[in-house]
């Protein structure tokens, strides 16, 4: 897919291709036990409603990515698969959508190696990861520096059309496009596609239980999946300010944002109205945020339960995943082995 090395960089295609030609990516870093809320109304949710509308939609666990932070084996394997199960249980479905381990196909590592020799350093040395770790002077390895390149190569390995992402990582993307473009131009070939990113824009931006954004690095998450008692510690954490029963009360705060997730339109308006009215105490929010939390996901805690106890389904899951995304990673990899001179001609 030749491209002008002008064309500017956009937040969605200008002229979409076909809907059911498009190859759709995403992927998960196995860095903690569960996914949490933000993940969920954040991205999520609108990447197993993507299975519905595309034809080609993949989606790894970015074991590898994983490396940088997890330095424990046992542990890697058990958010690997946690993260499969958490998956599985929101609904994605394997017949329609192709989950796999990102480690199950090390040819990723051959692409980033490809890669790696045409990035320019000053490319790399604008990373927002590896600004935020050196403004913080945090002791970094090679694997934080050249971490964009490894993701250049997963979402372009599979000749990916769109990469569904936050407005924070839409940097990742036009990386991995510039990289693209290079190696496109340094070896006179069109064996790489330029994605696009696709920005969710439903996408809900969820607050941690401290106010922040939800994030495991805040340790600030409310789990889906998580014990029942870990998750009522968490809801009944959340912060809010010191104002007393009778007083108004400020709707801007995390436990209404995180409340009306699972309310609707009628309930909110409700629900907001009595908080100004003085009389909400803020544990009567927290408890009902509890039981709606736990009815939502309870139909999805079970089909996880149901995926737990049959480990050798889930390996086929993955299994089965992996030969279907490498089916269409080997072209990819071959044109690129080719336009760079590489094996037999």
């Amino acid at each position: 897919m030749a491209q002008n090395k002008n064309d500017k960089k956009k937040s969605q295609p200008a002229e979409p291709l076909p809907t059911r030609q498009q190859v759709v990516l995403s992927g998960t870093k196995p860095t903690g036990e569960h996914l949490h809320l933000g993940n969920y109304f954040g991205a999520l949710r609108q990447f197993v409603d993507l299975q519905n509308k595309h034809d080609t939609v993949l989606y790894f666990i970015a074991d590898y990515h994983s490396m940088t932070s997890v330095r424990n084996g046992a542990e890697r394997r058990r958010n690997t698969e946690a993260v499969a199960l958490d998956y599985l249980a929101a609904g994605l479905d394997p017949d329609r959508a192709i989950l796999f381990r990102q480690s199950d196909l090390p040819e990723v590592t051959e692409l980033t190696w490809l890669l790696t020799s045409i990035t320019p350093m000053g490319m790399l040395e604008r990373a927002h990861a590896y600004k935020a770790a050196m403004d913080k002077g945090e002791d970094i390895d090679h694997g934080l520096f050249t971490y964009p390149v490894l993701m250049a190569a997963d979402i372009l390995l599979y000749g990916s059309h769109l990469v569904p992402t936050g407005r924070d990582q839409k940097q990742h993307i036009e990386m991995a496009r510039d990289m693209a473009q290079r190696f496109n131009r340094l070896y006179d070939c069109d064996a790489l596609v330029l994605p696009e990113p696709y920005i969710l824009d439903d996408a809900a931006s969820v607050p941690g239980t401290d106010g922040r954004k939800m994030s495991k690095s805040y340790g600030n998450t409310i789990s889906m999946f998580a014990a029942k008692g870990r998750v009522k510690k968490a809801v009944m954490g959340i912060v809010t300010d010191s104002a007393p029963v009778e007083d108004p009360k400020d709707t801007s705060q995390a436990v209404f944002e995180l409340w009306s997730l699972f309310a609707t339109e009628a309930e909110r308006a409700e629900m907001f109205e009595r908080a100004a009215a003085g009389g909400l105490g803020y544990g009567d929010v927290k408890k009902d945020l509890l039981a709606r939390l736990m009815d939502y996901f309870e139909p999805m805690r079970t089909r996880r339960a149901e995926y737990e106890q049959k480990p050798e389904q889930l390996e086929a899951i993955l299994r089965d995943g992996v030969q279907r995304a490498r089916a269409l990673a080997m072209p990819v990899l071959e044109a690129c082995r080719s336009a760079a001179g590489l094996g037999v001609p």
